[in-house]
């Protein structure tokens, strides 16, 4: 009889702790798709807004639109129904590129097999989340020219602070008349790993494309396989964005069938970057999109407006140190082995003027400001025959002067009038 009497006290426990366990899988689901569109609004890259929530025990639902914070040409329109459990929440969705009249205009009629579908799991306790996407093939033809994708995957998972990113192309092309460019498959990794407001954070990105192909009538251009690698960080004092390029062989098959035209690789840092000023430009960023509409997000005169927080990020004297170029053409006989580093001269920044670098006036202000040297270690003998330097020469020094060129003490021959 005891044990009876507990029968009541015991299953209005249970459905207390599930309903508190419902309740604590819709909150924590809610703050963190909260926090995690903050974050990302944070960057300075996407304006986001959530036009419609509907948030219960059992089940959430809601629409969100996302667009570049640099005026709108476009958004992309996500739905998401949400099903609360207490150790998980599963989610799953549309999304929908909605583009203004103009774009749609120049890019004409979009076709699709299918409606782009997405689903994903949130983690109550761990707070770890996943999301997968498939592609279905589409096309997009304007004027005669049309782009095929073929098909591709996403998937993107982890925590607040930290996201992974992995997409898969099955193929792209793009044909023009007679001219095809295709591209693919390809892969892109990528790891985002930042603090709240993203004051700080860093970002770490590979594309490996498998083959390149641009096929004309007359001849075909091949590259296979293709790799870039990025790396930025926004720390307390600056911004650093360090970026390498891989190149496979590239073939021209109608002239060459069994030698490449180039291959090598390329390797650069751009560093120096002021990071307060790049906050508060993206501060008046989201503050200037926040004043405007759908229409006309960024109001006219932005740039000016802009103009001081531009010039206060290249206060730090910026730099880009070429780090590596090591090139080779079979074909040609010509290998390029090249270091070096460009600075950019700081002082009296006010005598600049953003606005006006569409004036060849200004543009040649600001070259002025550029000095640096680059050393091309073991030159051919036709590139310093191509310099007027003597035919012995075997190591080439680049200098740049108040943003003129010299090559080894000697004012740089103009190369394009001969």
């Amino acid at each position: 009889m005891r044990k009876e009497r507990l029968i009541v006290p015991i299953l209005a426990a249970l459905a207390i702790v599930w309903m508190v366990g419902q309740l604590l899988s819709s909150v924590l689901f809610e703050r963190s798709l909260r926090q995690a569109l903050e974050d990302l609004e944070a960057r300075g890259e996407w304006r986001v807004s959530r036009v419609e929530r509907s948030q219960g025990w059992l089940s959430s639902q809601g629409r969100l639109l996302l667009s570049p914070l640099l005026g709108r040409p476009w958004q992309l329109e996500l739905t998401y129904r949400a099903r609360h459990g207490i150790l998980s929440t599963d989610v799953e969705g549309t999304f929908l590129p909605r583009l203004d009249t103009a774009l749609q205009q120049a890019v004409g009629e979009v076709t699709a097999t299918s409606a782009p579908r997405w689903k994903g799991r949130y983690h109550t306790l761990s707070g770890h989340s996943e999301l997968q996407l498939a592609l279905a093939p589409f096309i997009i033809q304007q004027s005669g020219r049309e782009l095929e994708v073929r098909g591709g995957r996403l998937r993107l998972e982890g925590v607040f602070g930290d996201w992974r990113l992995r997409v898969r192309m099955d193929q792209l092309a793009l044909t023009d008349g007679a001219a095809q460019l295709t591209l693919g498959p390809l892969l892109l990794e990528s790891r985002y790993t930042y603090i709240e407001d993203a004051h700080h954070f860093a970002q770490r990105d590979h594309l490996h494309v498998d083959a390149l192909s641009l096929h004309y009538p007359a001849y075909d251009v091949k590259l296979a396989p293709l790799d870039i690698h990025s790396y930025m960080v926004l720390d307390e004092s600056e911004l650093r964005l360090t970026g390498e390029l891989i190149m496979g062989d590239v073939m021209v098959p109608t002239e060459a069938p069994d030698t490449a035209l180039l291959n090598g690789h390329i390797v650069m840092e751009l560093s120096r970057l002021n990071a307060d000023a790049i906050r508060q430009a993206i501060r008046r960023l989201r503050q200037e999109a926040a004043w405007g509409d759908a229409s006309l997000p960024m109001a006219e005169g932005l740039l000016s407006r802009l103009e001081p927080d531009l010039l206060q990020i290249l206060s730090d004297s910026p730099r880009l140190d070429v780090i590596t170029v090591d090139a080779d053409s079979p074909l040609l006989g010509i290998r390029v082995d090249a270091d070096g580093a460009l600075f950019f001269d700081a002082r009296k920044l006010d005598q600049l003027n953003v606005t006006l670098l569409d004036k060849q006036e200004e543009r040649a202000r600001w070259l002025e400001r550029l000095d640096g040297d680059f050393i091309w270690h073991d030159a051919p003998t036709v590139v310093a025959l191509w310099l007027g330097l003597p035919l012995g020469t075997r190591e080439l020094q680049f200098d740049v002067i108040r943003g003129k060129w010299r090559v080894n003490g000697r004012p740089m021959p103009d190369l394009w009038s001969q």
